[in-house]
């Protein structure tokens, strides 16, 4: 329980500071939120909580939210993540012992059956049938659930703390993780077409952190209401931010094209262009 309070209270403030300070340096948003991620999982274990958890949850919440310089910290952060993988699976082959796998290959192979064609469905299916999510992405989601960076981490624990069987435990989870990649990695994108769950015109990376495609500059319509902090005021007069720019104003079936002396009514409908926007309305206009 402490790990998840800690989890949200840190990421919720890491977001307020995020949308209200302006840092000097772009790279001090980065150094920054490495520091929120060391804190999170001090302070859990500080208190007797997981800290894992605590990082964890602070890291889909912040992920999750609107926050200025997004896309630099993704890439940064993926970048950390991969190293961390790599690093992972070359401690693997260092304690690992050829010698020692022909021992443990026939109770791998059945571990290895049990968990992809019984244990990963079953698992799968009992959470995201809740979610009405159509049966053929289920099915796919069963199918690359692979074995690597956390069953090696947990094998890694399991040497450290001395129990019994410790050797074999860490080679049948070598065993697994290659298993995993060579059967299930391989055969991922013929199960996608076999399942019809291949667009070939979305961007597969895209999808999940990679933000290069994306333009910097957006359009949006911002509509002024009743506690928009613009109405009744000027361009000049309105405190606009200098990264957002009103392209034009749509003011009934009228199209207007601003100038600084162009009044801002309620009602109003401004089409506007800039980085960020929707953090800097929500400081800025109060919308």
């Amino acid at each position: 329980i402490f790990g998840i309070l800690i989890g949200v209270i840190l990421s919720k403030l890491t977001v307020s500071i995020m949308r209200n300070a302006n840092f000097e340096v772009d790279g001090f948003y980065t150094i920054f939120i490495t520091a929120i991620a060391i804190l999170s999982y001090a302070l859990s274990e500080w208190v007797g909580g997981n800290g894992y958890l605590s990082v964890y949850i602070a890291g889909i919440i912040i992920g999750n939210s609107k926050i200025p310089h997004k896309r630099s910290l993704v890439h940064f952060f993926d970048g950390v993540s991969w190293i961390m993988q790599i690093m992972l699976f070359f401690v693997l082959g260092l304690l690992a012992f050829p010698s020692e796998l022909p021992s443990v290959i026939g109770s791998s192979i059945l571990i290895s059956i049990f968990m992809i064609i019984i244990a990963r469905p079953i698992a799968t299916f009992s959470v995201l049938s809740w979610f009405k999510i159509p049966f053929k992405q289920q099915l796919f989601v069963s199918w690359v659930g692979l074995r690597g960076a956390a069953s090696i981490v947990f094998a890694i624990y399991a040497i450290t703390s001395g129990i019994p069987l410790e050797n074999d435990i860490f080679h049948i989870i070598f065993f697994i993780a290659l298993l995993s990649v060579a059967i299930q990695g391989t055969l991922i994108p013929k199960v996608a077409r076999k399942l019809d769950l291949v667009d070939d015109t979305k961007t597969v990376l895209k999808t999940f952190t990679d933000y290069q495609e994306d333009r910097s500059t957006t359009l949006i319509e911002y509509n002024v209401d009743s506690n928009s902090s613009w109405k009744e005021k000027t361009i000049m007069e309105a405190d606009i931010p200098e990264e957002i720019l009103i392209v034009m104003i749509k003011r009934d079936s009228e199209i207007i094209v601003p100038k600084g002396s162009t009044l801002i009514n309620q009602g109003d409908i401004l089409v506007l262009s800039g980085n960020n926007i929707e953090y800097l309305l929500e400081k800025n206009v109060g919308s």
